[in-house]
């Protein structure tokens, strides 16, 4: 196996809240590497008016084979819940592997305030 000296590849993300019709502007994101049964941070992020973020979450050298996790704050951005009681969904967790630091991995969330989905983008 050959070692990668520069790596093209990069992590990216956006937010599309479906109930809306919108991207999800101001949607606080946190970037984890799984080590084990520790998360080590790694970035904290804010979406812009797109929805997505100002820069790759991680590109380059940062690119490594391994286990991450994006936790979007999303009870933060859909606000208060039914009445006195908490939000259907609050921060949710996606945890996904990266296999090759070389590819683009591109992790979008559509949202709505009782269901979200995920898929590996382009």
């Amino acid at each position: 196996m050959q070692a990668h000296t520069q790596s093209g590849g990069r992590l990216t993300t956006h937010v599309l809240d479906t109930a809306r019709g919108r991207p999800a502007r101001g949607l606080r994101i946190e970037l984890f590497r799984i080590e084990g049964e520790a998360a080590r941070p790694i970035t904290t992020v804010t979406t812009n008016d797109d929805g997505r973020c100002d820069a790759p979450l991680l590109s380059g050298a940062e690119m490594e084979r391994g286990v991450y996790e994006l936790r979007f704050h999303a009870g933060d951005y859909l606000g208060r819940g039914e009445g006195d009681g908490p939000l259907f969904l609050d921060v949710i967790p996606l945890r996904f592997g990266i296999a090759d630091p070389r590819a683009h991995y591109h992790v979008p969330l559509l949202l709505s305030p009782y269901s979200y989905s995920t898929y590996r983008g382009s």
